[in-house]
């Protein structure tokens, strides 16, 4: 089933239709700048246009970077204020016309990944951390989605967790990919305390340079890089708006007789 997916993020809105059985886009993926700005109005003028560019009419799937209650936008750490207790789904209904569901860009990510990626077929508990402005979790038991647990916002020697181990704080903070290693193992071993996961999946933008600084990284939990890294939010936002037409669907795992819950 082909779904639109959407992907808000701070410097770029990006879209794309993708193929929900096979996690890959159908055609090509379109890019448009962020209203800076970034106030609602101007971000669902952006989806407007993403949607007329594909003549798009059917269920979209649109990732938001921020807590996400039933396509409410509870926070906004890194985006405008205006977004606070904003209804972004209804918000962006009536600027396509078409259903839309709205959720934390890295859940949408996470959804992708277990489904066509790093996480495929793992059970257990499974953290996911998508490193960039910010950092982004999501956090499955057994392929369910709990939703909204934002694990950035840990509070680790007196400030927010992701003030050091986003790559924005690495960058900005002029850390070597040694001392951001260091910073970021202490970020892993404070949700082992809380957790004891069974893997580690680390998304974002750095995880192309993961060669860079895992070798510093120190904690008992199993690390891999994501696969899907920049496609990852807008094809698990398809995935996850497929529900909008069909409810309770599970996917058939091709390796084994299980089926695993979105």
């Amino acid at each position: 089933m082909e779904v639109l997916g959407i992907d808000i993020g701070g410097s770029g809105i990006k879209g794309a239709i993708v193929d929900t059985f096979k996690g890959a886009f159908v055609g090509e993926r379109l890019r448009i700048e962020t209203p800076q700005p970034a106030k609602p109005e101007p971000v669902a003028d952006v989806v407007g246009r993403i949607v007329r560019h594909f003549s798009w009419k059917g269920p979209i799937g649109c990732t938001f970077p921020a807590v996400v209650q039933h396509g409410i936008t509870r926070t906004a750490a890194n985006v405008d204020d205006e977004w606070i207790d904003t209804d972004a789904q209804a918000l962006f209904r009536a600027a396509t016309g078409n259903p839309v569901l709205v959720l934390n860009d890295a859940d949408a990510a996470g959804i992708a990944e277990l489904q066509f990626g790093a996480g495929k077929d793992q059970r257990g508990l499974v953290v996911i951390l998508t490193l960039g402005t910010g950092v982004g979790s999501a956090f499955f038991i057994d392929g369910v989605l709990i939703p909204n647990t934002e694990f950035g916002h840990l509070i680790i020697r007196g400030k927010d967790a992701e003030d050091r181990t986003s790559d924005r704080g690495r960058q900005e903070n002029g850390y070597s990919w040694r001392k951001w290693g260091k910073y970021l193992s202490e970020h892993l071993r404070y949700i082992e305390a809380l957790f004891t996961p069974d893997i580690f999946i680390i998304g974002g933008g750095v995880s192309k340079k993961y060669d860079k600084f895992i070798p510093h990284i120190s904690c008992a939990t199993k690390i891999v890089p994501a696969q899907l890294r920049n496609r990852a939010g807008i094809i698990g936002a398809a995935i996850a708006a497929r529900e909008l037409v069909q409810p309770s669907y599970c996917v058939q795992s091709e390796e084994a007789s299980t089926t695993l819950p979105l």
